[in-house]
């Protein structure tokens, strides 16, 4: 597991077990990404899912951020607002790997890019934003 001390490690730990989840349950998650619309019940469960996802990445954001934060989102971008785009983004981007679109496909591209971004997001010019 990624230490908590290194923001970078983190990030990519939790973006890497979403990329394995996804995997493991692809036909499933592509049927309800693929469905969700169309059956209130489904989209019901998938947005309260989303939104688990995205509550949790708002207090991670909040918890990590002190002044980080404040420069992360220029202070004028709502921090549940960031939370439900980057966990809105990571959504696309799984179910793209899941349906073999590439670059998304190789599962390791897919992980760097995403870490890249969450960490250009919130940690802008941190030496660890850079990819390994």
């Amino acid at each position: 597991m990624a230490s908590s001390d290194d923001p970078r490690e983190t990030i990519r730990h939790g973006i890497s077990e979403g990329a394995k989840l996804w995997r493991a349950e692809a036909p499933v998650l592509r049927a309800v990404v693929e469905n969700w619309r169309s059956d209130p019940e489904l989209g019901e469960l998938w947005l309260g899912m989303m939104g688990s996802f995205t509550t949790a990445t708002a207090e991670r954001i909040t918890a990590d951020q002190g002044p980080v934060g404040e420069a992360a989102a220029g202070g004028d971008v709502d921090t549940g607002d960031l939370a439900a785009a980057l966990t809105w983004l990571g959504e696309r981007l799984y179910y793209l790997a899941a349906i073999g679109v590439e670059p998304f496909a190789d599962e390791e591209a897919l992980v760097d890019v995403l870490t890249h971004i969450w960490m250009s997001v919130l940690h802008p010019g941190s030496p660890s934003s850079r990819p390994e």
